[in-house]
């Protein structure tokens, strides 16, 4: 259970927030979503690879129709939905496709740290939606090409007329608690120095206070209080297409032992060491960037807030 008022005033997590008229009823409309497509009015966003195209200035370039139809695109074309009264669409180009002056694709992380609130929401719904039509253009139940309807929001199969809609997985990601301490740990491939919170896939047939406990004694060897779990707030983590929801779970008890296939290591920080990696003062551990709702989780929990 979770008190939203705890929230309130917060900004939304990097990713989330996107005020976007997703035009549920215009989709139903296949012939309205492809004129709307082959028109001249609204903007066009084009990915590279999954990368965001930006501007020197650090924002997305939104291309004119006229523009994006010089450019070589892969086949799936996406309806976004409305976005300050303008319709918004998103492509991938092919690549070597010769880009305007200025204009260079940059990675995701890098690109959401720089961009407004609306426009990172915007290039992670368009990324993950773009991602899954790249590896789901069969059927799964009979194997024909499946083809692009509602603006992009689903496939069909012609052959056996199932619908495949696009997939969310949902990850949660849970700060341990055990009085002033929190739990934390770091994998190999990670910045020398660097901790997180621990995270995993929920798993079919479980809630997620369950996954959280699960997932916290497979790692760490911790068992968390179940009853007292907590859900703090979500984000959206196109990496493909995943739902961050952090949890605050308070554990029973805080014996570590380390899932090394897992973590490289896991310990226990107090507040004030926490605090002081989130300020970038501390000697030698740090925590993730502004992008990662492991470090809003850690905020919140030094202040005191959940």
């Amino acid at each position: 259970m979770n008190d939203r008022t705890l929230l309130a005033g917060e900004r939304p997590m990097v990713f989330a927030g996107a005020p976007l008229d997703r035009g549920d009823a215009l989709r139903r409309d296949e012939a309205r979503v492809q004129d709307l497509m082959q028109g001249d009015e609204g903007w066009w966003m084009i990915l590279s690879g999954g990368d965001a195209l930006l501007q020197p200035d650090g924002n997305l370039f939104w291309f004119h129709p006229s523009e994006a139809r010089t450019l070589a695109l892969k086949p799936t074309r996406i309806f976004l939905g409305h976005y300050k009264g303008s319709a918004c669409f998103a492509a991938e180009m092919e690549d070597d496709t010769a880009l305007p002056a200025g204009v260079e694709p940059v990675d995701p992380r890098r690109a959401a740290m720089g961009m407004s609130q609306d426009e990172a929401a915007l290039y992670g719904y368009a990324r993950s939606i773009l991602l899954w039509h790249q590896t789901h253009g069969f059927c799964a139940a009979c194997g024909t090409e499946t083809v692009v309807k509602g603006g992009g929001t689903r496939r069909q199969c012609p052959g056996c007329e199932k619908e495949h809609f696009p997939r969310v997985d949902p990850v949660v990601i849970m700060l341990a608690t055990h009085g002033d301490e929190c739990l934390l740990g770091r994998q190999t491939a990670w910045p020398e120095g660097m901790w997180s919170a621990l995270a995993g896939f929920t798993e079919p047939g479980e809630t997620l206070e369950e996954a959280c406990a699960r997932e916290l004694k497979e790692e760490a060897g911790v068992t968390a209080d179940i009853p007292s779990i907590r859900y703090v707030m979500g984000q959206p983590w196109p990496f493909p297409s995943s739902l961050m929801m952090g949890l605050i779970a308070p554990v029973s008890d805080a014996s570590i032992t380390v899932d090394t296939h897992e973590l490289e290591a896991a310990r226990w920080f107090h507040r004030d060491e926490v605090a002081a990696m989130l300020a970038g003062t501390h000697p030698e551990a740090a925590m993730p960037p502004s992008i990662a709702i492991a470090r809003r989780l850690a905020e919140l929990w030094v202040a005191g807030r959940i």
